[in-house]
């Protein structure tokens, strides 16, 4: 079994996933993890499916069909899996929204060599203060050579002068700490 990662976007519309879900099982693939979402009137997702390697061109094919119904899909082939000299870590971040958060955070992280594998945001009415709320949830891959006090220590610093709560735990799952 070969893994793809597939990408999309288009208007949202009733049916998107399952048209997409159709095509995936149809050329005997799986439909492994995904994160899919409706903003600001579109329908944009990715996804990691696996198949057989003989099928990959039958699906992409299948896939293209979809642009004439206004979904475009970009797959690309998986890579391998996780770097093992990486610890996870967790970022959690809230403050009124404001141009360059996740500008100023992302590259004091990239200054350490983290790499953010996975990044949730939103935004939403602040209900005391008036004004809105921005909320970033991500998780990290921190090489095990990485000063951690010290990156911990610059992050803190740049969540005070940006005046967000910022919260940076180790990874925990099933109740054992990620490496």
């Amino acid at each position: 079994m070969k893994d793809l990662v597939l990408t999309l976007i288009g208007p949202d519309r009733p049916g998107l996933v399952e048209s997409l879900a159709k095509r995936v099982a149809e050329h005997g693939g799986n439909w492994l993890e995904s994160r899919m979402a409706r903003l600001a009137g579109q329908f944009a997702g990715i996804l990691r499916v696996e198949l057989p390697p003989e099928r990959i061109p039958e699906l992409q094919a299948a896939l293209a069909e979809l642009q004439d119904r206004g979904l475009r899909v970009v797959a690309e082939s998986g890579a391998s899996a996780e770097d093992p000299d990486v610890r996870a870590m967790e970022l959690r971040l809230v403050g009124q929204d404001h141009p360059g958060i996740v500008r100023d955070i992302s590259q004091v992280l990239l200054r350490h060599g983290v790499n953010i594998e996975e990044l949730a945001t939103d935004r939403e009415s602040a209900p005391m203060a008036g004004g809105q709320l921005f909320r970033a949830k991500a998780r990290l891959q921190v090489p095990v050579e990485t000063d951690a006090d010290l990156m911990r220590g610059d992050v803190e610093q740049i969540a005070d002068d940006l005046m967000v709560d910022l919260t940076l735990v180790q990874s925990v799952i099933q109740g054992k700490p990620r490496r």
